[in-house]
């Protein structure tokens, strides 16, 4: 067996690159025909239901928005009750037929006194009160800043795990039959950091790693029963840019002077409508892939995957000093 690979190791890779040199170019002209045809034949998200948690703020505040001006009905998931109200009253405002808000915690277990996990009973109310589902939106998700050495308990970090990869999970495990109902599509917001190591969030980087490693299997698993769009934002305008962090106590502060010293505030920030544009443009497409947004973060994964040296010296000089 040991023989077998090292011929693999001598033959394979000269072959690789052969066949990337070749197909590439191919594959970039049909990339673009197919991304033309895909703009012609955009999907008007009139009438449709989408579902969006962690709507109260941020991203999916912002993509609310932008689904209600185009016509969409909503359901709104947010932990906190009265920001997600008033979000639920502005996407109202701005041209959705009917938006329904539901407070739910993504991560919340079945348990006696509730019978229903909080995902399963916000997807079945929505779907009872709709009829149907098309667009399943996975924001929800919290951001723990520190570094891991200061950890007294892990059990602490747990939270980061639970909301951000188990709370996108459980929605589409409770979802996934009605979505290949309607054909429908999974909009999953991971981020940047799945991809690019950072500093103080170690366990938000694995978690939302985690994200984009699961949904790209499940991608291929759906073929083309359901659509998946995973989307790695940078530096989106939100509670986190604004210092808000969950800290290794398992609570939540505001803390711009901790903002300030991991560089948050140096780096350039995109609006969250800007971004939410650009994702519903994408979606609405049919993009299957990865939507990077803004596009700039790209560059900095070639430099992590080819000089991945250089990049954690930068990080490590710009965020631990």
């Amino acid at each position: 067996m040991d023989s077998i690979n090292r011929i693999i190791n001598f033959v394979f890779p000269p072959l690789a690159l052969y066949g990337l040199f070749v197909f590439y170019p191919i594959y970039q002209r049909l990339k673009s025909a197919v991304s033309i045809w895909r703009n012609v034949l955009r999907e008007n998200v009139a009438g449709k239901v989408v579902l969006i948690t962690g709507a109260a703020s941020g991203i999916g505040e912002a993509l609310a928005y932008e689904y209600g001006k185009k016509g969409a009905y909503l359901a709104l998931v947010d932990i906190r009750d009265e920001p997600l109200f008033h979000v639920a009253a502005l996407v109202e405002h701005y041209g959705s037929p009917e938006v329904i808000p539901m407070v739910a915690d993504v991560s919340k277990i079945i348990s006696i006194a509730e019978p229903l996990h909080d995902c399963e009973r916000f997807i079945q109310a929505a779907v009872l009160h709709f009829g149907r589902l098309d667009h399943l939106v996975t924001n929800a998700g919290v951001a723990p800043l520190y570094l891991f050495e200061d950890i007294d308990d892990l059990s602490m970090a747990m939270p980061a795990m639970d909301k951000n990869f188990w709370g996108s999970v459980y929605c589409t495990f409770f979802a996934s039959s009605y979505l290949k109902k309607s054909r429908g599509k999974i909009v999953v917001i991971a981020s940047g950091c799945g991809c690019i190591a950072s500093p103080r969030l170690s366990f938000y980087c694995a978690s939302k790693a985690a994200v984009i490693a699961f949904y790209e299997t499940l991608r291929i698993e759906f073929g083309s029963k359901v659509g998946v769009t995973i989307v790695a934002p940078g530096v989106v305008d939100s509670e986190m840019t604004q210092g808000k962090f969950m800290t290794k106590n398992g609570q939540f502060i505001v803390d711009k002077e901790l903002r300030d010293q991991v560089h948050i505030s140096l780096l350039p920030v995109e609006s969250a409508e800007r971004c939410a544009k650009a994702i519903l443009r994408s979606v609405c497409r049919g993009d299957g892939g990865y939507l990077l947004e803004p596009a700039w973060i790209s560059c900095v994964i070639l430099w992590k995957v080819f000089c991945s040296e250089v990049t954690d010296s930068l990080g490590r000089w710009l965020v631990m000093g």
